[in-house]
């Protein structure tokens, strides 16, 4: 249950601080990528004092060596941890949020619908995970709401309803 718990929690954390992103960004005094700037400001002091007290103190972290950790290791953090969930994403996202029709409400569900759809069959592809009926089915169902999101009639509802670009 603790790990569907963290899950539940880094969901609410997510979709709470974005909001307050894209309410920054509707200010139009701050742009994409300056918010960006102030998430890694922020993000990096605050990942090392996680890593200290996983580290050494409630020993949750693996007893590690950086020197030590193989070429393929890197390049695994680096590639998949550093440049494309760390950067790429948050980049790429953020970007969309600041454009005309950026609304969260459309980009967050797209993006974080996308992300376990890849994840389930990245999963079972690479790291041999099972992938079953009922992955499967929930798979399709995430397409079909990205679909729903994204399709002609929400342009058309888009278009038909007026919002400030300052609100929120």
């Amino acid at each position: 249950m603790k790990p569907v718990l963290f899950a539940i929690l880094a969901g609410l954390c997510w979709g709470v601080g974005e909001i307050f992103t894209k309410a920054a960004l509707n200010s139009r005094q701050v742009g994409p990528m300056a918010a960006f700037l102030v998430r890694a400001l922020v993000t990096l002091p605050l990942a090392l004092a996680a890593y200290l007290l996983a580290s050494r103190f409630w020993s949750t972290e693996v007893a590690n060596d950086f020197r030590a950790m193989t070429g393929p290791v890197w390049a695994k953090l680096i590639l998949g941890s550093g440049v494309l969930a760390g950067f790429a994403g948050v980049f790429f996202f953020y970007a969309g949020l600041a454009m005309p029709g950026g609304d969260i409400s459309r980009l967050r569900p797209i993006a974080f619908s996308l992300a376990p759809a890849s994840a389930v069959l990245l999963g079972w592809l690479m790291l041999g995970e099972p992938l079953t009926p009922r992955k499967l089915l929930a798979v399709a169902l995430i397409l079909l709401g990205i679909v729903l999101l994204t399709g002609d009639s929400h342009a058309r509802e888009a278009a038909a309803t007026p919002h400030s670009a300052t609100a929120a």
